[in-house]
């Protein structure tokens, strides 16, 4: 494992490394100064084959975000292969959202030859309704984004197993329809995230972490249904 701080990446090297994240795209379009303060509480990691990046268990503050390369994802009670993380997506977050430790293992996939992960320390956003160092309008857009991951790999199961007892628990947890860009909102999503966090943990201890299963195309009834 070889750790660099921001400070020592070139700034056109750090826009394409993290230019196919959403979250920071948004930030950055909102508001360049939060963009930079969660850049300085940010690292780049990069691993070397087989490596360990999350272990099950341990409990962290790092939010993290695949740039380059493959990760396996390994869960269960003999630690098999049950996912892989490609680039663009974020892993850890679960255990940000529902406060707990890691639930799976992340390493290095046996295929790959090195893997780089931008991870932010998750800490500084503190309590939610604490808006003084982390907007409230930057929170909005982590959890924004984060429901439409949590929907979307819900709706990916669904699909897959219609007939599953978990299959529409996920649509019974309510949109908010209040005034945008609010602390109300903030703490409708926060729940929200909570309620769909769990579920997909129950979703995954059966079937295992979502992958493409098969890359399974939503139709537009499935894009409607997660859209906030």
């Amino acid at each position: 494992m070889q750790e660099k701080s921001i400070i020592q990446i070139s700034q056109e090297s750090l826009e394409k490394l993290i230019g196919i994240l959403p979250f920071y795209k948004d930030v950055k379009l909102q508001d360049n100064w939060q963009y930079e303060l969660l850049l300085q509480h940010s690292r780049v990691v990069t691993y070397s084959p087989k490596e360990v990046v999350l272990q099950k268990g341990e409990k962290d503050r790092w939010l993290c975000f695949l740039l380059k390369g493959e990760l396996t994802v390994l869960a269960g009670p003999d630690n098999q292969p049950v996912n892989t993380i490609t680039p663009g997506e974020v892993f850890g977050d679960l255990a940000m959202v529902l406060k707990q430790e890691r639930s799976a293992t992340v390493v290095v996939a046996d295929t790959c030859r090195e893997v780089v992960v931008f991870a932010t320390d998750f800490s500084l956003f503190g309590e939610l309704e604490d808006v003084h160092r982390i907007t409230l309008m930057t929170k909005l857009i982590y959890y924004r984004n984060l429901l439409l991951s949590l929907r979307w790999k819900l709706e990916v199961y669904r699909n897959n197993y219609p007939d599953h007892e978990l299959a529409n628990q996920h649509r019974t947890v309510k949109l908010y329809v209040g005034p945008r860009d609010t602390l109300e909102e903030l703490i409708s999503l926060d729940g929200q995230a909570v309620k769909l966090g769990r579920l997909l943990l129950q979703w995954n201890e059966q079937f295992g972490r979502i992958s493409e299963l098969n890359e399974a195309v939503l139709d537009s009834e499935v894009l409607e249904s997660i859209s906030l």
